[in-house]
């Protein structure tokens, strides 16, 4: 009469008092008796057949349409226990399938640490050899102690693996995993996933499950979980967290921010373990990490100081090297300057260009390194980061004490109104330099400030905004010592048939190792390339 008649009851300062400095064993959630009218929500009628542990207690039936009135006897029980039958209404009808139920249970109560069963009366009887009925026993549908709940020195890496298959039906090895096991001043337990992560950083879903004293709360929880660790997978199970709050509440809580801090250190101190303690592992797990720690770089302060010393960066040699050793290495060469690739095959012909004065170039694939990089910027003074199509060309200029700079002034605006006139091109700015590298006629830079400018257009694209406002930058840088260069300045005649196909030539050549040529050049590109081998071979 008290517990399930009365809803909330006034009594409800007894369970407070009760239960306030009760441990980990008997929580005060689930003694309020209020989750068990959640039943309406699916059934028309729910029944009760109940009998108490006490010495001379009577069996209990009792009876709800789920309005206020109720039916309450004398039960017909014998053995102590009870059991709740649920009639399903009109809005409960999806539960009445055996997967539906079973998914159900495995989803919310997976870890629920009283065994939990699910069996179908209503099956066919299945019957033996002999005739005899079969009966199956029953199969717990939960683990009543998960992983998570046991001494870290107690597991084994292949039980790691196994909690991480079964838990989130991923079949692929996770790299790595943290242990987390505090009891003071909150306490928090669970198991945290590094997957392999990728280049697709916007495809990532990764899983955080959120559980409270082992019954499943949600996932990824952002007022709980700092964002950037929404990426990795794993559970976390925090009795102490309040649950009768909205979101804005635990968003604005400091203990929720003690319990997203402390796992965010806990996770930086595995890193940095990781690096100190098993560098040659760490750097085969970094193309996979790579994405997470930037990510969680430029979302979190704290996080990006802590892993500051411990970010890599693969160079085109293979080698895995910090910002500070990067800039050590090169300070003959370059000062303060970080060469990068976003496409060692397009870029191919600059990253050679740039090896042949002995600097490598890191290698900045994904989506997230144009934030990332600006972000470093930002915190290393000085320092500033190019990519290999930059404005490149101070670096390689071979200096000729003897050359007329009247002279090539001279020769390049004649260069320049030749390629101008033969490409079309009347805003075509055209650089004529005595390049170190006999190999190339011809290369297109862009500033660095002007690329990154453009690459924010090409986001904001689709949203109407005119690109044309930013005019594209791009130099051509043409090779004085180049033999084809060399023969279009002596063919200067802007009717000359081969001169203008080499022109066009030299040009594309330059081009295609800055971007991917539009179709329509493409198809004139081989078309000419076949006409001038023709030409080569009569």
């Amino acid at each position: 009469k008290k517990y399930i008649n009365q809803s909330a009851f006034s009594g409800a300062e007894y369970f407070l008092n009760t239960y306030k400095d009760k441990g980990d064993q008997d929580q005060i959630i689930g003694h309020f008796g209020l989750g068990f009218y959640s039943a309406f929500m699916v059934a028309k009628t729910v029944e009760i057949d109940t009998l108490s542990f006490q010495d001379g207690a009577e069996p209990v039936k009792w009876r709800c349409e789920g309005g206020t009135d109720f039916e309450m006897e004398r039960g017909t029980r014998e053995t102590r226990g009870t059991e709740i039958t649920l009639y399903l209404g009109e809005d409960g009808q999806e539960f009445n399938n055996e997967f539906k139920v079973r998914s159900t249970i495995e989803k919310y109560c997976s870890f629920m640490p009283y065994p939990v069963t699910f069996e179908m009366t209503n099956k066919e009887a299945q019957t033996d050899e002999e005739g005899n009925v079969i009966v199956e026993e029953a199969k717990v549908l939960n683990t009543t102690t998960p992983l998570y709940m046991k001494n870290p020195s107690d597991c084994t890496d292949e039980e790691y693996k196994e909690f991480y298959r079964k838990t989130f039906m991923d079949f692929k090895e996770p790299l790595f995993w943290i242990h987390l096991n505090m009891d003071y001043p909150f306490n928090l337990k669970g198991i945290l996933y590094f997957p392999k992560l990728g280049n697709e950083l916007n495809t990532l879903e990764g899983q955080i499950k959120l559980y409270n004293s082992q019954v499943f709360v949600a996932d990824n929880i952002k007022e709980v979980i700092p964002e950037f660790l929404l990426l990795l997978k794993g559970v976390i199970d925090c009795p102490d967290l309040p649950l009768n709050v909205s979101r804005s509440f635990l968003q604005n809580d400091g203990f929720v921010k003690k319990i997203s801090d402390y796992i965010t250190k806990k996770v930086a101190d595995k890193l940095n373990g990781l690096y100190n303690t098993e560098k040659e592992n760490y750097e085969s797990f970094w193309d996979d990490l790579s994405p997470f720690i930037k990510f969680g770089a430029l979302k979190d302060p704290k996080f990006s100081e802590k892993v500051e010393k411990i970010t890599l960066f693969k160079m085109t040699s293979g080698e895995y090297i910090t910002l500070p050793d990067y800039l050590e290495k090169h300070k003959d060469q370059i000062e303060n300057q970080v060469y990068y690739t976003t496409d060692q095959v397009q870029q191919t012909q600059y990253i050679n260009l740039l090896k042949s004065h002995d600097v490598d170039a890191v290698v900045l694939e994904h989506p997230i390194d144009s934030a990332f990089i600006s972000h470093l910027e930002a915190q290393n003074e000085g320092v500033q980061f190019k990519r290999v199509d930059a404005d490149i060309s101070d670096l390689m200029k071979e200096k000729d004490d003897t050359e007329d700079e009247e002279g090539k002034k001279a020769f390049a605006d004649q260069l320049a109104e030749r390629f101008k006139a033969v490409l079309g091109l009347d805003k075509l700015t055209i650089q004529l330099e005595t390049l170190k590298s006999e190999d190339v006629a011809g290369m297109i830079v862009l500033s660095e400030s002007n690329r990154r400018m453009q690459d924010i257009m090409k986001m904001y694209a689709s949203s109407g905004m005119d690109s044309s406002m930013f005019p594209s930058e791009e130099v051509l840088v043409l090779n004085k010592k180049h033999p084809l260069v060399q023969f279009i300045m002596k063919n200067d005649q802007p009717n000359a048939a081969l001169s203008d196909m080499v022109t066009k030539q030299v040009y594309d050549l330059a081009l295609l190792s800055h971007k991917p040529l539009s179709s329509e050049a493409m198809a004139a590109f081989i078309k000419r390339s076949n006409d001038l081998m023709t030409m080569m071979i009569k």
